[in-house]
């Protein structure tokens, strides 16, 4: 097992290696699906260290370490997909450290890139430990996060194996040097809305003769918004963003659809189902109502609650907090953003952890998501020593999953 010296000494020599891969990845910057330069440099590193790989649907990748002596399986999660989004070329401060290949189509504005680096790292190092580890170590390279693609196929392939615990985490603009871990409901389960109202085309001077979806989404709209305020329990949080009705382009013609788009997030699972079939029925009365359609295809599935397990958190804090500093270890309140890592609690009791990236002297701060995001990699090995303290933390507790 490695001690918190060890840990602290691997970090500091693997640092280089980690930001080179962190900008290897940046300059990939491919979108959930389409991650196949992203995966081969995956493939490489594995098969560099001797690891076996098992390729899943799509482009995600197992990398399993299997040491040969009973103990802690664990499964170490990375999200490994860009945005299709622009990316400027100055962060906060000024000229960035790496840049997307194609910087106005898709950039690494979440910070997968970092995630991505840091798992690799901390797979370097614990291949270069495996001598002293027991139990079996899943490094999970999931594809599409941000569009929903790939967990399907990830926890497909996890549900195989005897896995004890999973451990993830996110880059954060917050202080640099800091991790943040919380406990119970973290992040918001999120049920994405698509779906479209089905009319009947026609000429803009004879509404009576078409079958207008337009006016159907407008309705809805309305109705949601009464269905909604008073049907929902007043003692869950549950948020309903409504972001597009698209129908029609011009002035004098009918469309024959209209779409909506938008978001419910929430909780507490149940009610998050509930608001769903709330969604769902007021668009198909709304519907019946005005004699269209309504077209669910479309309808993907809802992404759950990330819930972090109490008991595993805890020992998490108290021994990241041995290793780092008390007083770099955060607590988190809930976050309305949601996560593709809430499906990993199904395989076996999780922690998310936040870590955290800001710097104003690496001009990093600016938010997820945004044309300036940007890490600073100097706060990158982290999360690699939070990683190799959880795995080195479940050993010793010699954690097994409750049956």
């Amino acid at each position: 097992m490695m001690t918190n010296e060890h840990i602290q000494q691997e970090a500091l020599a693997f640092e280089d290696y980690l930001i080179e891969k962190r900008r290897q990845v940046h300059a990939l910057a491919e979108t959930g699906g389409n991650e196949w330069d992203t995966r081969r440099l995956i493939e490489a590193e594995l098969s560099a260290e001797k690891i076996p790989y098992v390729e899943l649907e799509g482009t995600g990748v197992v990398g399993i370490l299997d040491t040969g002596r009973k103990g802690t399986n664990v499964a170490l999660r990375a999200d490994i997909d860009a945005l299709p989004m622009t990316e400027d070329p100055n962060n906060l401060k000024g000229p960035r450290t790496c840049i997307s290949r194609t910087p106005d189509k898709t950039a690494h504005m979440c910070g997968h890139d970092a995630h991505t680096a840091m798992l690799l790292t901390s797979m370097k190092i614990l291949s270069k430990h495996r001598d002293e580890l027991s139990g079996t170590i899943y490094f999970c390279f999931e594809q599409g996060e941000e569009n929903n693609s790939g967990w399907k196929f990830m926890i497909h392939e996890l549900s195989k194996y005897d896995i004890d615990t999973c451990w993830g985490m996110h880059v954060i603009p917050f202080a640099s040097g800091n991790i943040a871990i919380g406990s119970g409901p973290l992040l918001a389960g999120n049920q994405f809305l698509d779906f479209t109202f089905v009319g009947k085309g026609g000429h803009g001077s004879r509404p009576d003769q078409a079958i207008n979806p337009v006016y159907c989404g407008a309705a809805w709209y309305n109705n949601i918004a009464v269905a909604f305020a008073n049907q929902i329990d007043a003692n869950q949080t549950v948020t309903l963003g409504l972001t597009a009705i698209k129908g029609g382009q011009v002035g004098n013609v009918i469309p024959d659809t209209a779409q909506i788009l938008g978001s419910l997030r929430f909780f507490d699972e149940e009610e998050g189902r509930k608001a769903t079939k709330i969604v769902h029925d007021t668009a198909e009365h709304t519907a019946a109502m005005m004699h269209c359609t309504v077209d669910w295809s479309a309808f993907p599935e809802a992404v759950g609650v990330t819930v972090n397990d109490p008991e595993l958190s805890a020992a998490a804090k108290e021994g990241i907090g041995e290793l780092l500093g008390a007083e770099h270890v955060l607590p988190v309140s809930r976050q309305f953003g949601s996560e593709s890592f809430s499906a990993y609690s199904k395989i076996a009791p999780s922690v998310f952890a936040m870590v955290g990236i800001a710097n104003p002297d690496a001009g990093s701060g600016a938010g997820n998501h945004t044309t300036h995001f940007d890490v600073d990699e100097k706060a990158l090995k982290t999360g690699v020593m939070s990683t190799l303290k959880y795995v080195a933390l479940m050993e010793e507790k010699h954690y097994k999953k409750k049956a």
